[in-house]
């Protein structure tokens, strides 16, 4: 089967090795792919479009097209290629570009929430015209204050500051400074929830669904979850926390809820849902929705899983994923980031990534990296995950921190504190 996989980062290099693993004969097809992605595939380098993407569909014989990041979704390359007689025979695995709403708008999601009764923080969205309003509602709020631009940001959207002098002037410069451009043209000024947030997944196929595990992501690039948002510097699946009855809430109150929402509202969905949790004494709250598999939670959530992966993207496309019975192997897994020093901001790139070889019971899933004359080199902020197997998560844990000490780069940064607060 010919299948093409939008996406060059870690959660694209899973999809890559368990498509190679899987039961049928695949050839795989990548654009721009990172230095792992390019030996399992072949590449095309050309800028990102989507009329590339037609063309690799057409040149390539493609019947299966895998989004991976959230922007092409929400630009609407599953309307593209629905809508386009000459290719929209294609499975295509993500939702339709109203669907990618719930991760592309803020807004859009919480009034989703909000009609269909899941339960999430009280908000209020303002815009440029409405910065005084939006001054006066943070003066009437009390501390801390979470901002969130309404669009996509790369995972650093989200701003949670404790004087309203300091939310007042991010506001300012997100609504009228334009800090994340269109993505800041919305903000959201959201209630602060108390509590330990975690990641919940589900793969829907426009009727039928099931669950994947859960997983546990660190976002900040401090120890201690301090500093800067990241895209996310490790995770850990299972989740200790969540015990039976918490589990329960979960799907009562926000999985069902929402599959029920996207098929009463007649929204055009088959792919991954990410739900992001927060767990307030044991109950549930939704802080956000992704519209595809989260990075880094995919490199310890998919490898759990021993279906094969191909299967499950096939029952997807034909709506019988009522037919998969999931099978979830019970060890702990973890990922630990290592990323470019001075990653989220100014970092820099083209270093050789020593030691790969000598990695002993861990995968390596590559992220910012690249080939050049045979050499594997840094090309990202997030540059590569390591993750371990093992019967509790400490101990997997100590097998990835194990094996870093064995992989060089020039300002290698990671936390040293993956799985803290468990």
């Amino acid at each position: 089967m010919n299948i093409l996989i939008i996406g060059n980062g870690a959660r694209e290099h899973v999809f890559f090795k368990l498509l190679a693993e899987s039961f049928a004969k695949t050839n795989l097809f990548s654009i721009n792919p990172n230095a792992a992605i390019q030996k399992l595939s072949s590449a095309t380098y050309k800028p990102f479009s989507f009329n590339l993407v037609k063309e690799i569909i057409k040149s390539s014989t493609i019947e299966m097209v895998i989004v991976g990041p959230e922007n092409p979704l929400i630009d609407g390359v599953y309307d593209f290629i629905k809508s386009d007689s000459e290719i929209n025979h294609v499975s295509v695995i993500g939702p339709s570009q109203n669907g990618a709403q719930l991760e592309g708008s803020k807004k859009f999601a919480k009034d989703f929430m909000y009609r269909n009764n899941i339960p999430t923080a009280s908000s209020k969205t303002f815009t440029k015209e409405t910065f005084l309003d939006a001054c006066d509602f943070l003066k009437k709020s009390s501390s801390p204050y979470v901002l969130k631009a309404d669009g996509p940001a790369a995972g650093k959207g989200v701003v949670i500051l404790e004087s309203v002098e300091d939310a007042i002037a991010e506001l300012k410069s997100m609504l009228i400074d334009s800090k994340f451009g269109e993505s800041s043209k919305k903000v959201v000024i959201e209630e602060f929830l108390s509590g330990i947030e975690m990641s919940c997944f589900v793969i829907f196929d426009g009727k039928n669904y099931i669950t994947l595990p859960y997983a546990k992501d660190y976002k900040r690039i401090g120890e201690g979850d301090v500093g800067l948002n990241t895209g996310g510097m490790g995770s850990i699946s299972p989740v200790s926390f969540i015990n039976t009855d918490l589990d329960k809430k979960i799907h009562e109150k926000i999985i069902k809820p929402t599959i029920n929402g996207i098929i009463k509202e007649q929204i055009n969905y088959k792919g991954f849902i990410f739900i992001g949790l927060i767990n307030v004494d044991n109950e549930p709250y939704v802080i956000e929705y992704n519209v595809r598999m989260g990075d880094p939670e995919t490199q310890v959530v998919l490898p759990r899983i021993e279906n094969d992966f191909l299967k499950i993207m096939l029952a997807i496309e034909n709506q019988t994923l009522d037919k998969i019975n999931l099978k979830v192997n019970p060890d702990h897994f973890s990922n630990v980031v290592l990323a470019s020093k001075g990653y989220p901001e100014k970092y820099e790139k083209g270093f050789d990534i020593a030691g790969l070889n000598n990695v002993e019971d861990s995968i390596i899933f590559q992220a910012g990296t690249t080939l050049v004359e045979n050499k594997t080199i840094t090309n990202g902020g997030r540059v590569l995950s390591v993750v371990s197997r093992d019967k509790t998560f400490q101990r997997a844990l100590k097998k990835s921190y194990s094996n870093i000490e064995k992989i060089n780069f020039e300002g290698k940064t990671f936390r040293k504190d993956i799985g803290f607060d468990l």
